[in-house]
């Protein structure tokens, strides 16, 4: 019999749920607590859930912009 994990229960339905063409922060600080709070809203929804889906999407987001930002932060090699 496979171990199944018990189904979460939260506040995290009633989370917000940032749309998809919502700007981010422009900030890397910004975008780090964002990055944060969002994490706590996956890590609280129910797997798969549409605000489970939302917020690895948001996540995603994120890490590609606070990437842009450092790769901008470093000097050019040479």
């Amino acid at each position: 019999m496979a171990h199944q994990r018990p189904a979460k229960t939260s506040n995290a339905a009633t989370a917000p749920v940032a749309p998809a063409d919502q700007p981010l922060p422009q900030t890397r600080e910004e975008l780090l607590v964002l990055h944060a709070q969002t994490r706590r809203r996956r890590n609280a929804a129910t797997h798969s859930s549409p605000e489970h889906v939302a917020a690895v999407d948001l996540l995603g987001r994120i890490e590609v912009e606070i990437a842009r930002i450092e790769r901008a932060m470093d000097p050019p090699l040479g």
